[in-house]
């Protein structure tokens, strides 16, 4: 088998080559393959790998692998076409531009990650567990409990974050019961999704159209309403199907782990840092994560060098009270290590992430991102537009669809740039691919909360899409 793989890859490139340069129309620095077979070859390899990923759950398959494939044999084909017209440099400096927005995103997500790690083995989400099961809540009550708090904490902490968080909660709640855990998952997703529309520091893309000043800081707010509907009306839908018995009861009472809400209380920070660095700094919020990061090293340092100390003191206090359950715990205490947080962060999922970032980038430098959006903005109705940006998010990807529509800037009016804001937001919660929440909680959730899964609801979150553009068209007429 590895042996094929030299011959292919030559019969790829000789391929390539015998195609004639005249064929090709230039644009500027860059070719226009969109109508040539190298292009149609992208598209082919882009469906086959997501085809792939879309049946993780019956092939066992993780869907880093295939989406990995597909990107280096995407830029493969562009970069052979490139150096055949001697155009050396322009296929490299796009693919270094691309590699760049994934680093970003590679060690923004590492960073939440590793938090949301620390957290869980501090037992913070065990004793948050704990208290919802302790509080009576039924499933049902939890699940709209986790959406609810998914809904206002994204427009803070933005959609990818907060869905991380509350999936480790869901699933120390859920336990077993892997339907609730599933559409739980569904629920967050498309809760974190609306609550990160209609704020700048909510999404990607709401921080792109803020930074291009397509729409101001406040005027944001005009799509609270929206973006309530959004999240309510297939919450209501799937709530139905929720049980309404409560979780076993947890019969011991669960204690933290030392520094757990100084561990939050950095990850706050962590987080006001990322939003600082590019709303007042105009530098990527990466910058405020790695920073975060690296006050979650000193603290784990500090947690170290205090082990000691910190053991005796409580190994006394419990002699004293003959508590010998506290005493074999103490016994079992390991000193906090970040790095071990770090290896365990869900690498599939950011792998993929590379591979949708990099094909993605490749396609559009094929001129296939372009050639949509031209069409959709000068040859379509404007709202029928910014309706079809928010579905193609949900195939593609939100960034690079809303990078392209910047790109060209149409003439619009505030209330349409408020439109495209609201459908690329929420229009990824429709398929769990479609979104960076979505992917994420495949990782952190895998096996439970899968495409397939997500693809049952998704009418149902279409019809909440639906409305929601509704609600918008009357409830902010005034802006168009």
């Amino acid at each position: 088998m590895k042996q094929s793989q030299p011959c292919l890859s030559f019969a790829i490139l000789s391929l390539l080559l015998c195609f004639s340069p005249a064929s090709w129309a230039s644009a500027g620095s860059s070719l226009d393959l969109t109508s040539h077979p190298v292009g149609y070859i992208a598209i082919a390899v882009f469906v086959l790998a997501y085809a792939l990923v879309m049946g993780e759950e019956v092939l066992h398959l993780r869907k880093s692998k295939p989406m990995l494939v597909a990107a280096g044999v995407i830029w493969a084909m562009i970069a052979a076409v490139y150096v055949n017209n001697g155009m050396t440099h322009e296929a490299e400096q796009a693919f270094r531009h691309n590699l760049l927005e994934y680093a970003e995103l590679l060690l923004f997500l590492l960073v939440a990650m590793t938090y949301i790690n620390a957290m869980e083995e501090r037992r913070l989400f065990d004793a948050l567990r704990s208290w919802m099961v302790n509080k009576g809540f039924s499933l049902r009550s939890l699940f709209w409990l986790t959406g609810v708090l998914a809904f206002f904490i994204s427009p803070i902490a933005d959609n990818l974050t907060t869905a991380l968080l509350m999936c480790a909660v869901i699933m120390k709640v859920g336990g077993s019961n892997k339907k609730f855990v599933a559409m739980a998952c569904i629920n967050v997703v498309v809760a974190a999704n609306a609550g990160g529309a209609f704020s700048p520091f909510g999404d990607i893309t709401t921080l792109m159209v803020w930074q291009k000043g397509m729409v101001e800081f406040q005027q944001f707010f005009a799509l609270f309403v929206p973006s309530v509907v959004n999240f309510i009306v297939p919450a209501t839908i799937m709530s139905l199907f929720i049980s309404k018995e409560k979780p076993q009861a947890v019969d011991e009472a669960v204690e933290l782990k030392r520094g757990a809400f100084r561990i939050v209380a950095l990850f706050l920070v962590t987080i006001g840092m990322a939003v600082s660095a590019h709303s007042l700094l105009q530098m990527p919020p990466v910058l405020g994560m790695m920073t975060g990061l690296g006050l979650l090293q000193f603290f784990g340092y500090y947690l170290r060098r205090t082990l000691d100390k910190s053991l005796a003191r409580k190994r006394a206090l419990a002699t004293q009270a003959h508590d010998e359950k506290r005493l074999k715990a103490l016994g079992s205490v390991v000193p906090f290590d970040v790095f071990n947080k770090v290896a365990r962060a869900e690498w599939d999922t950011l792998l993929f992430f590379y591979g949708v970032v990099v094909c993605v980038g490749g396609l559009g430098f094929i001129g296939y991102l372009s050639l949509i959006s031209h069409t959709m903005y000068t040859e379509w109705d404007i709202t029928y537009a910014n309706v079809a940006v928010g579905v193609l998010s949900a195939l593609v990807d939100n960034i690079p669809v809303m990078f392209a529509v910047l790109t060209m800037q149409p003439d619009m009016s505030l209330g349409q740039w408020l439109l495209v804001t609201l459908t690329a937001g929420v229009g990824g919660s429709m398929l769990s691919i479609g979104s960076a929440a979505g992917v994420a909680l495949m990782g952190q959730a895998r096996g439970i909360y899968t495409f397939g899964v997500h693809l049952r609801w998704a009418p149902v979150i279409a019809l909440g899409y639906v409305a929601s553009i509704m609600v918008h068209l009357w409830l902010n007429a005034h802006l168009f």
